[in-house]
């Protein structure tokens, strides 16, 4: 499989082509220093075979934002080395921090804005970000990240929606890139020419008079100019369209953006894909090699393979996949694809971040911080004393499903097929005993089957199937 090929990034050799983009985690505390369940979110990434690890977006400032980690003092480093220590010697996996800028919210829902910031701020903020990737280097990273994507300073530049009207104005492409482009001539004198540093962008913004792939085309390709090692596209994610909760600090995740951010079950899979094949495309045409990452709903393997074969991208980005199941990368390449704890997209961990509690999968054991091990003892769940009892009813224009609790199942997937044949699709992974399908058609016949797992994802049988036609609506009767 390609994506357990080696691929070079800058000065790094990454093992394989699976990558865990940054994720915060809240593990840390206000103090923003490297801790035990920190370390062991991040080896446990290691230990589960992934190619390359971005950590949590690392503050290059001091500003009160709740549990976040830091990299603004050389007080930081001793915990940022602990971290990149554990994790190398964990597996041959390589981790980078990501670094960040991000201007003030408050729980009014007022915001600072990019024209509020003087010409002595701006250079501040061009400092900041070039003693930080020093300091990554210092402490043994394999390289850096810049976070310019969603949103966040260095994004909020890029934007169209820019209201500076300066020499970093939004009213050229040129002034849009002009405070990245003097980050990295300040990240390449402090750190050096040699240290690997990639950049996450945006692929587009999803917000009125945000930009598109039109414009992030020639981003990617100015990026690449300026000497970024790798590229890694995302979307969304902005402020413009949040949504503000009373007593809350504005989170960027909340609105339509967001949910093309951290794109929920509705949503489809690779919806990102489109645009970095346009990206990587252009950049090919314009004789750029450099490596391009992608994220967005690529947890389902088959569909993460397609997009390194197919050239769209030279890296898959697993967020939440990997969040369920760290262990994601040595189960596929073992072949062992049953064992894979499956995201259903529940988002309950993107809740967490929007409050600032320690991000967990609902899929994980309860009252636990860190996913399950892989090789936990024990039998696969399985029904006794007459199966799984699995029962469906029509309730209005919905199917709900019941059925007994399997012994040693810390959680159910369910799957449907319908009349038109093919395979069962996984439609959620609950913890329940009872699921109610609110996506069905009247006047079909569908088909349900209930499997138990434990909390490494090993199942046990599937269910005896269960089949409910739906009433046909009035509208469609002649």
């Amino acid at each position: 499989m390609k994506l357990f090929e080696p691929l070079t990034v800058g000065a790094m050799t990454m093992p394989n082509r699976v990558m865990v983009p940054a994720m915060v985690t809240h593990l840390c505390r206000e103090d923003g220093l490297v801790n035990d369940e920190v370390i062991a979110r991040y080896t446990r990434y290691a230990e589960g075979g992934a190619g390359l690890i971005v950590v949590e977006a690392m503050a290059i400032h001091q500003v009160k934002s709740g549990p976040l980690l830091r990299i603004s003092e050389d007080g930081y480093l001793p915990g940022l080395r602990e971290l990149a220590r554990r994790v190398h010697q964990s597996s041959d996996a390589k981790i980078v921090p990501q670094i960040i800028h991000f201007l003030k919210v408050a729980r009014t829902g007022w915001r600072q804005t990019v024209d509020m910031l003087s010409a002595a701020e701006i250079d501040q903020i061009v400092e900041q970000f070039g003693d930080a990737v020093a300091r990554a280097r210092e402490a043994g990273f394999d390289g850096a990240e810049l976070h310019s994507a969603h949103a966040y300073t260095l994004s909020s530049f890029l934007s169209r929606t820019n209201p500076r009207t300066d020499e970093y104005g939004g009213q050229t492409l040129e002034g849009r890139l002009r405070l990245i482009g003097r980050v990295m001539q300040n990240v390449r004198r402090k750190a050096g020419a040699d240290f690997t540093v990639g950049v996450r962008f945006n692929g587009e913004e999803f917000i009125k008079n945000g930009y598109t792939v039109e414009d992030s085309r020639l981003i990617a390709l100015r990026l690449a100019e300026l000497g970024f090692s790798y590229l890694s596209m995302t979307a969304g994610g902005k402020f413009e369209d949040a949504v503000h909760t009373e007593g809350q600090v504005l989170f960027p995740y909340s609105g339509y953006s967001g949910d093309r951010a951290m794109p929920g079950d509705w949503l489809p899979r690779g919806l990102n894909v489109r645009n970095a094949a346009e990206v990587k495309s252009f950049l090919m045409s314009r004789a750029q090699r450099i490596p391009l990452a992608v994220a967005g709903k690529l947890s389902d393997p088959a569909d993460a393979e397609r997009v390194l074969q197919e050239g769209s991208a030279d890296m898959v980005a697993i967020a939440r996949g990997l969040l369920a199941d760290p262990d994601w990368p040595n189960k596929v390449k073992a072949g062992q694809l049953d064992r894979i704890v499956e995201c259903d997209y529940c988002n309950v961990c993107k809740t967490m971040d929007g409050t600032h509690r320690a991000v967990i999968c609902a899929l994980w054991p309860k009252n636990t911080l860190q996913a399950p091990a892989h090789n936990a003892p024990g039998a696969a769940p399985r029904w006794t004393n007459g199966g799984s009892g699995l029962a469906a009813a029509l309730k209005g224009v919905r199917v709900v499903l019941n059925w007994r609790k399997a012994s040693g199942a810390e959680y159910y997937d369910v799957y449907r097929s319908d009349e038109g044949g093919g395979e069962p699709k996984l439609m959620d992974a609950v913890k329940a005993t009872l699921w109610t399908d609110d996506g069905v058609l009247g006047g079909k016949t569908y088909r349900y089957r209930v499997r138990a797992r434990d909390a490494s994802g090993r199942g046990g049988p599937a269910s005896d199937p269960v089949s409910i036609k739906t009433p046909t609506p009035d509208y469609m009767e002649q």
